[in-house]
């Protein structure tokens, strides 16, 4: 996990917003993040089965659950 405040994320995809499985669009944006970057992540709930995914590609995350329904994962480089 990395520290660091959700309002300083450099891009930010909320994929309550996306119609069907966001997994592809999720990983189309890390893809494009530059290494000095950071990704705010909006879900409606907390995307445990992402932060596998995170690891292994190198990513470091912060998780704040902000209401019953939204939840925010801050994603760095490691």
């Amino acid at each position: 996990m990395s520290s660091g405040s959700a309002a300083e994320a450099d891009r930010r995809l909320d994929v309550r917003t996306i119609d069907g499985e966001p997994f592809g669009d999720i990983v189309a944006t890390l893809s494009d993040l530059g290494p000095e970057e950071t990704l705010l992540l909006i879900n409606s709930f907390e995307p445990v089965p992402l932060y596998d995914v995170l690891e292994q590609r190198g990513f470091v995350y912060e998780t704040t659950q902000v209401a019953d329904d939204e939840w925010h994962v801050r994603i760095d480089h490691a």
